[in-house]
């Protein structure tokens, strides 16, 4: 892969290759970790929602199957839109600076949340109700297309050089911290409220209590200045910024094959902390012990991220994805029998790898999408790749995986299907090579493929 994403070598400043952390970088840090808290969040709450209130709410005229089907369907279009707003945040970003733009998706991913816990349902005002919801998951996955990786950029162009993988991690730690908060204060509201009152009126409170860390998030990134390597690059930029579509035509090997080697992560991630959820219900564990085995599972993860991080700096982005996948792997040959044994331990233990495993392998991404684009065409470049990855594999994964273990012939066809996606990403892993640094000059590590 060294060939297609390689950048062009840019004179590096001095402030670009510190390798000491300035207040800057710590406000980054800050401020990107706040967006993905927000991110993910939302994420928690909203996919433990789709698959145990939503269906009632704003599916009532449906079958609890096919409610289940829509209510997850709904949870995968802000997936669809993430593309979109990558496209349309990455050139703005390109153009204009990380900075103004990351102020811009964090006030509309707020607002989104907001309005879903103000949201009437359908007994209230009838088809109106699912098709608000779906406007504001759309509207959500549009502002975070361009959120994620700008986020993810805006820290690591201010990163010290040697830690930049570190950083990237750090700023990911938001995603199982913020869903252990969101887990945690479902589980509360499901044990204080009766399921009357919390099916009324308990499930907006956490959509409603996000704001708090949109007030958070915008006074962090008010104080944040636009990245050095941006600036070094703002007199080139103006000349040479490209068009979505002549960024997708030169960097589509590069975009394909980052894709593919994001897959088992956010396959799995999804398959597991989503579809999941609905799964052990229906082999009787409770909400209570299933939002346990997510918190559980969570709060270990974040040890994981920050482990990858760490690594990753030192023996490469891609090995540590590798691994990752590698353990998404295992998870997914044994999650649906552990769980079909309807013994909790057991699959505590199974989702925690799972989810461990791969916010392991998830620390790297954010490095390896970063260096795999010469500046100019970075932020549009890594969008691209991250929603796309979220897009063909996160979004379509509870709904795929529902639909096969409706056919009849158990979890078998979910098995093979997970399995099969991870192995090819693993070959396209073990074939990558490394991108250059963000200043364009080689690694200090990670020399050849994988296996060299």
């Amino acid at each position: 892969m060294h060939e297609q994403v390689a950048p062009a070598p840019t004179p590096p400043s001095s402030e670009t290759t510190s390798e000491r952390a300035t207040p800057q970088a710590r406000r980054a840090l800050l401020s990107g970790a706040a967006g993905s808290a927000l991110e993910w969040f939302d994420f928690a709450v909203y996919g433990a929602l789709s698959a145990t209130v939503f269906p009632a709410l704003f599916f009532h005229s449906l079958d609890p199957a096919m409610g289940l089907l829509a209510s997850f369907a709904t949870f995968g279009v802000g997936f669809f839109a993430r593309p979109l707003g990558g496209l349309f945040f990455g050139q703005l970003g390109d153009r204009i600076g990380r900075r103004q733009v990351l102020l811009a998706t964090f006030i509309s991913m707020g607002a989104a949340s907001l309005v879903i816990g103000l949201l009437p349902i359908y007994e209230a005002i009838g088809l109106t109700a699912p098709l608000l919801l779906v406007l504001m998951r759309f509207i959500q996955g549009f502002a975070l297309g361009g959120e994620a990786t700008g986020a993810q950029l805006l820290t690591m162009e201010h990163a010290p050089r040697n830690r930049r993988a570190l950083y990237g991690a750090l700023m990911a730690m938001g995603s199982p911290l913020s869903q252990v908060l969101a887990t945690l204060l479902l589980t509360i509201l499901s044990a204080a409220l009766a399921p009357e009152a919390f099916n009324a009126w308990g499930w907006r409170v956490p959509f409603l209590l996000s704001i708090l860390l949109v007030v958070v998030g915008i006074y962090i990134r008010l104080r944040i200045e636009e990245t050095p390597l941006f600036e070094h690059e703002t007199e080139e930029l103006a000349v040479e910024s490209a068009s979505p579509l002549v960024i997708i035509r030169g960097y589509w090997k590069t975009i394909a094959r980052l894709i593919l080697a994001f897959s088992p992560i956010v396959l799995t991630f999804y398959i597991v902390s989503v579809f999941g959820i609905a799964y052990l219900a229906s082999r009787g564990f409770d909400r209570s012990q299933t939002y346990a085995i997510i918190m559980v599972s969570n709060l270990l993860s974040v040890l994981a991220i920050w482990l990858g991080g760490y690594v990753a700096d030192r023996i490469g982005r891609r090995r540590v994805l590798f691994i990752g996948s590698a353990i998404a792997l295992a998870a997914g040959l044994v999650f649906f029998p552990a769980a079909d044994t309807g013994n909790f331990p057991l699959v505590l233990t199974v989702v925690a790898v799972a989810l461990t495993g791969t916010q392991f392998g998830n620390a790297a991404q954010g490095a390896l999408f970063a260096e795999a684009f010469p500046t100019r065409v970075r932020y549009t470049g890594s969008a691209l790749a991250l929603t796309g990855a979220n897009l063909i594999f996160a979004a379509p994964a509870p709904f795929i995986a529902s639909w096969l273990t409706s056919l009849g012939l158990g979890a078998a066809p979910v098995i093979v299907f997970w399995a099969a996606v991870i192995v090819a990403a693993l070959v396209n892993i073990y074939t990558m090579r490394e991108g250059r640094t963000l200043e364009g000059l080689p690694q200090k590590f990670g020399k050849g493929r994988l296996g060299q």
